[in-house]
């Protein structure tokens, strides 16, 4: 480990300092050199966010000259991670007259400082889409949040929000679709609608019944044309049966004669 240690400030001797500065190293600087510890991570957890800028903990642990981890003197430290850059598509319904508010930066990327980033927003209006052509830019006032009070029909559609950081490196990309409701429409809370269905008595109690469900002149005029159908379908089987009578004997006569 002493050896590593050596070969790195000759080689950061040779490339960016004279020989002359490397010639005035003490035995006794060399020997300060070969105490220092080369940390290692020991352990790496899962980056805070599946998307867009986050925060990972590691646990570092110094390797001693013997080569063995030292335990004991361990520390964490806490960096930035960026598994993916790209958040995909989210979708919310919500009713006309609501407070809607979409917040591009969440809680992880706030904690670290909204002011450390750029956000600009882009809307593609009714319709719930991730293709890039259909958006055009759109003005968010809050820059890192878009607030929709209240809420119109209008404003349906699609939201994308892109950061970046200082460095002009894209860090996130999310859509937000919204779908607005008119209050006077048919209510998509399934759970609420389950519930009134288990209870049928809550579901119809503003339907009232009476005895007399239809009036006495509607009751009289389909009995009158029940009567009339009837009689009309008896006096064509009676016919169709008086025919087939006569018709048999004669037949039966002229094949006699015929004989």
């Amino acid at each position: 480990m002493a050896d590593s240690a050596l070969c790195l400030v000759l080689l950061y001797c040779t490339l960016l300092h004279s020989p002359s500065w490397c010639s005035n190293l003490t035995k006794a600087d060399l020997e300060e050199l070969e105490k220092i510890n080369t940390w290692v991570i020991k352990r790496s957890f899962p980056c805070s966010a599946t998307c867009g800028l986050g925060l990972r903990t590691q646990e570092l642990c110094p390797i001693r000259e013997t080569g063995n981890i030292s335990s004991p003197s361990c520390k964490l430290r806490t960096i930035r991670c960026l598994d993916t850059w790209q958040c995909g598509l989210k979708t919310q319904t919500a009713t006309v007259g609501q407070r809607l508010v979409l917040d591009c930066l969440e809680e992880v990327m706030e904690a670290m400082g909204r002011f450390a980033f750029v956000v600009s927003w882009r809307f593609a209006g009714g319709v719930i889409t991730s293709d890039d052509s259909l958006f055009t830019r759109y003005e968010a006032l809050s820059l890192d949040k878009v607030v929709l009070d209240p809420l119109r029909v209008e404003d349906s559609g699609t939201y994308r929000c892109d950061v970046l950081d200082t460095d002009k490196r894209r860090v996130k990309r999310m859509y937000k679709g919204v779908k607005v409701l008119s209050p006077k429409e048919l209510s998509l809370d399934f759970s609420k609608g389950l519930i009134q269905w288990e209870n049928p008595v809550r579901l119809f109690s503003n339907i009232t019944t009476t005895r007399n469900m239809y009036p006495s002149r509607t009751v009289r005029n389909m009995a009158l044309i029940s009567m009339s159908i009837s009689a009309v379908m008896a006096a064509v089987i009676f016919l169709l049966l008086w025919g087939l009578y006569w018709i048999r004997p004669r037949t039966a006569q002229l094949s006699q004669d015929n004989i």
